[in-house]
This record gives C-alpha cells, sequence and structure tokens, in this order.
C-alpha cells in the first residue's frame, strides 16, 4: 500500500544511493507534470520487482520551479541561503528538481533512477549525479561515524514530515542538499585527538564529549542547537559519502518538516556563537553546492495529472 509520504524521506539508512538534479525545461512542464504524476507508481512498481533491495525514493522541487507547477506552496520554500563568515561561505547553487534514490543494491538504484529519468523525457536537463555507498558502519571519510544524533522510528516522522501546520503540503518534507569535497591529506595529517577535539566526538568508539569538554568550535556543539524551552532542534540527515581517485567528499542530505532548523545550523557553523566561534571542520572541508527543497506527498504528485 502506499504511503501518503515518499518512502525517501524516513526509511532508514541505506548502503548505495544517487542524489541527481536537473533542470527544467520551460517549454515541456506538461511533459514534467505527466512524469512526476507517474513517479509514485513507477517507483512502487520497481520496490515490488526489487523486494528485499530496501528501494526507497524521494523526488524534490525548488523554489525556481514550483509556481510552474502549482498556484499554491509551502508556506517555507524558499532558495538556499547565503551565508557567509569570516572565513567560510556557503552559496546557493539552486536547481529546479532532486532525486534522492537509495537501497542496499547498486542495481535496484540505477534501475530505479533509469526509469524516472527516461520518463522525464525532454523536460529535463540533468546538472549533477553522484553516486554515494556506506564506508565501513556508516562513517564519513574522515572516519568519524555520520548521523550518530538522528531521531529514531516515530520520532523520524515527527521531525521530518509537515503535520497540520500547512495542511495542504502535509506528509511532505524539506530538503536540504550539499557536496562537500574533503581536503583529506590535509586532516589525516592531524593526530587522533586534535580530529576527535574538532568533531567534539571519540573516533573509534563514537563517544560523544560531555557538554563541558567540548571545544566552542566543535562541530557537534556548532550543529546542536536548542530551541528557547530547551528542546534540541532535530534534522534527519540521511548524508552518504562519495570518492573517486582524485576527489572525495561528503554529500550532506537533510530532512525536516521546516528549514529554519538547517538555516539556522548554517549560521551556526559559519557565522558562529556571539563570540565569532565557528565550525573548525570546515577548516578541513569545502562545500561547492547548496540547494534547497521541497519533497511533496505522493498524493500531491499524482495530482498533477489533472493540471494544466
Amino acid at each position: 500500500m502506499m504511503t501518503p509520504f515518499q518512502t525517501g524521506i524516513i526509511a532508514e539508512a541505506s548502503s548505495d544511493a544517487l542524489f541527481i538534479t536537473f533542470n527544467v525545461n520551460r517549454s515541456e512542464i506538461n511533459t514534467l507534470k505527466n512524469a512526476l504524476a507517474a513517479a509514485p507508481a513507477l517507483i512502487e512498481e520497481l520496490q515490488a520487482q526489487f523486494p528485499a533491495a530496501e528501494l526507497h525514493a524521494a523526488i524534490g522541487l525548488s523554489d525556481l520551479i514550483w509556481d510552474k507547477l502549482d498556484t499554491t506552496r509551502p508556506q517555507l520554500l524558499a532558495t538556499f541561503p547565503h551565508i557567509t563568515g569570516k572565513d567560510i561561505e556557503f552559496t546557493p547553487t539552486d536547481v529546479d528538481l532532486v532525486l534522492h534514490i537509495r537501497s542496499s543494491r547498486h542495481d535496484s538504484t540505477y534501475q530505479l533512477a533509469s526509469v524516472l529519468f527516461k520518463a522525464f523525457g525532454n523536460s529535463v536537463t540533468l546538472v549533477d549525479e553522484v553516486s554515494c555507498f556506506k564506508y565501513l558502519d556508516n562513517r564519513d571519510l574522515t572516519g568519524f561515524v555520520d548521523g550518530t544524533e538522528n531521531p529514531a522510528g516515530e520520532q523520524r516522522k515527527a521531525v521530518a514530515l509537515v503535520g497540520d501546520e500547512d495542511p495542504r503540503f502535509e506528509h511532505g518534507s524539506y530538503f536540504n542538499l550539499m557536496r562537500f569535497i574533503h581536503d583529506l591529506e590535509k586532516w589525516e595529517k592531524e593526530d587522533i585527538k586534535t580530529q576527535e577535539d574538532i568533531f567534539g566526538r571519540t573516533k573509534h568508539t563514537n563517544q560523544e564529549y560531555p557538554s563541558a569538554e567540548k571545544s566552542v568550535h566543535a562541530h557537534t556543539k556548532r550543529t546542536s542547537l536548542k530551541d528557547e524551552n530547551g528542546n534540541s532542534m532535530e534534522i534527519l540527515r540521511h548524508s552518504m559519502p562519495f570518492a573517486s581517485l582524485t576527489e572525495k567528499g561528503l554529500m550532506f542530505a537533510s530532512y525536516s518538516k521546516t528549514p529554519v532548523i538547517f538555516n539556522l545550523m548554517l549560521e551556526s557553523m559559519v557565522k558562529g556563537d556571539e563570540n565569532g566561534n565557528t565550525d573548525h571542520l570546515m577548516k578541513y572541508t569545502r562545500a561547492t553546492t547548496g540547494q534547497a527543497f521541497f519533497i511533496p506527498s505522493n498524493q500531491w504528485l499524482m495530482s498533477l495529472s489533472n493540471s494544466k
């Protein structure tokens, strides 16, 4: 039975993923609408074809293309924020459309990507395609476990899915995607204690430092935010590493019921706290893309078949 939300949002971590971005040919909007409307059924069909592959997908649209598809829009949909600090800058590289496809088998990931790309036809132009993989026990190429703070169980839905605060777009999610290129040669020159202090977590045993022992520049310090009531502000991360022999990095991917939390995390990393203390992990990696999307419900996608 088809879920109201796209399953790629809240499914557990995968061992294989494709992040694919496109721009849309504005003269082929009706072709795009038909392809998007057909997508939930195509995804369900491939999931049945690969029943053991844990195949999931999420299709998202940016602020740049949304108004060509619908006369109403998600309340908080906006372009990726341009954030500049003393030593770091995150620059928007927004595109129109994203596919986030993942599974436990690269062949099933590829097959679904191929089917959806064919359905889009001339309505899209490929911008970027990045193949990612599980590294060891869900570690980034820096050697540290990634996604440790992710919500579990039903809390994943509470964190990632829009609720009745925006009824027209309930079961959707705000998605942010960034491509980071790591300077691993520089990183690996640091001793393990220095690396651990930069993360605020031990490397081999993945134990987070007590708050009082964390550097103000630690990555976990800069990205662990509290609201006015002292509650943790959470996002659902689906980041995964990618690598060739010449380029290595991380596709940072996060889902949330609101983009506000992610934007505040970026501010904390780049501009820092009230004393200007920034995230020192950024000395060893750089973001080459920054993109924001809304992942609509399956019902919204299918409704496009009735629109002109």
